[in-house]
């Protein structure tokens, strides 16, 4: 899990790492909003808070996988004891490797939704304070194989598509309630993330990255927009589309 984001009203949780989450930290951050990091584990905090702080942003940080429901429950429990909770961020992605479709069973699909299942036991923690004030946000991060066939993700681009249409079948759902809930849906390496510094180290295997990149500030800087503007449900960033 990313980040969750609070605002001096209220508060912005975020799943975190050292690409997006770190972005949308700062981005709300920026705006008022006091963060609450979440991460499996808490080895990068310290130096998490600190970059936050020197920018005059107020956080905190929680470790927690997210993919144990109970831990997960008390997180969010406590960072809604300090604050409402007014804008939750579910970006992580999938730790498994892809098994090709041609190869796999029902069971082994079903794994691969484990990093699934957290955004909606966020969403079920989360959704309904939103709904007794009339105010909040339910934004998420997923892959272009969402929306665009790519049998190289093999099983893993599955439960891409159902957070999708999670995401956004939320937003109609609560699109007179108040609440809003959107998704970036990226086709790109995202700069400064674990996995981008795993392919820009082996240049020889990955090749060039030139144009097939994203500087996460530009995703989180649409995520604010879409948060302020709520006019619509996605941002599809297509690394096939030019």
């Amino acid at each position: 899990m990313r980040t969750i984001l609070q605002k001096s009203r209220g508060s912005s949780v975020s799943c975190v790492g050292p690409g997006l989450g770190m972005s949308m930290a700062k981005r709300f951050g920026s705006e008022g909003f006091r963060v609450a990091l979440v991460s499996r584990s808490d080895a990068r905090h310290e130096g998490y808070l600190k970059e936050l702080a020197a920018q005059g942003i107020d956080a905190t940080a929680y470790a927690a996988d997210v993919t144990d429901r109970a831990r997960l429950k008390s997180v969010l429990a406590e960072i809604a004891g300090d604050s409402d909770i007014e804008v939750a961020y579910y970006g992580p992605g999938p730790t498994q490797q892809p098994i090709p479709l041609t190869e796999i069973d029902s069971t082994t699909a079903q794994s691969a939704f484990d990093w699934v299942w957290p955004a909606v036991d966020m969403v079920h923690e989360v959704l309904p304070a939103m709904l007794d004030r009339g105010t909040g946000a339910l934004l998420f991060a997923g892959g272009l194989s969402s929306v665009r066939p790519m049998p190289m993700l093999g099983h893993l681009a599955l439960p891409s598509a159902a957070l999708r249409n999670y995401a956004v079948t939320l937003n109609a759902a609560l699109a007179d309630r108040g609440v809003y809930a959107a998704t970036l849906t990226i086709g790109r390496l995202i700069e400064r993330g674990d996995i981008h510094a795993m392919v820009t180290a082996d240049p020889g295997r990955f090749g060039s990255l030139e144009g097939r990149t994203l500087d996460p500030d530009d995703l989180a800087a649409t995520a604010w927009e879409m948060y302020r503007a709520r006019d619509r449900a996605e941002a599809v960033f297509d690394l096939f589309s030019g």
